[in-house]
């Protein structure tokens, strides 16, 4: 090959490397944090969505200093909640975890997966994970439709899964440290 094909090949394959989504896969924990802000005011997850694989393992950790946090999904089976978990999915609470704290899970059914903090949900402390891709993973079901009993903070602060799919990782915003 001579310099000029190498160069428009290398360009090529750097830019379908950079419009390409970027998925987080099974092979370790992915992490999500919990964090807040010194005095408490604030408390969010990072990252505030996230894309995986089928089969991918997400570690939760509380990395807050001064809260307790859980992550809880959203079910009837837990505290009698709207399901936004897809149909056949396992629903998880992982209790209070204290600071330093973690809890695991593993995500096979693919779909849109939303859950929260108990303590802070009215403060807006929830998140999406989504696992697989619509089109792609067979029985894909996105999020609901309904917005059943979540208050209006919660709504407002999960990231739209086309922003998921495209980012990988949705982070908070300016108003929250990572």
């Amino acid at each position: 090959m001579n310099r000029r094909m190498l160069i428009t090949w290398g360009v090529a394959l750097l830019w379908a490397a950079q419009v390409r989504p970027r998925r987080a896969t099974a092979a370790g924990p992915l992490m999500i944090e919990m964090k807040g802000s010194l005095r408490g005011e604030k408390v969010w997850f990072v990252p505030l969505g996230l894309a995986v694989d089928p089969g991918a393992m997400i570690r939760f950790v509380n990395r807050d200093a001064g809260n307790s946090h859980t992550a809880t999904a959203y079910h009837p089976d837990i505290l009698d909640r709207p399901q936004r978990i897809p149909n056949g999915a396992q629903p998880w609470d992982s209790d209070l975890l204290l600071p330093d704290e973690a809890f695991e899970i593993t995500l096979t059914v693919p779909g849109v997966y939303d859950l929260y903090c108990q303590p802070h949900e009215h403060a807006g402390m929830v998140a999406r994970i989504v696992v697989g891709r619509p089109g792609q993973d067979p029985g894909w079901q996105g999020p609901p439709a309904e917005a059943g009993d979540l208050p209006e903070a919660a709504l407002a602060a999960f990231p739209p899964v086309d922003d998921i799919l495209a980012q990988g990782a949705v982070m908070p915003g300016p108003g929250e440290k990572t």
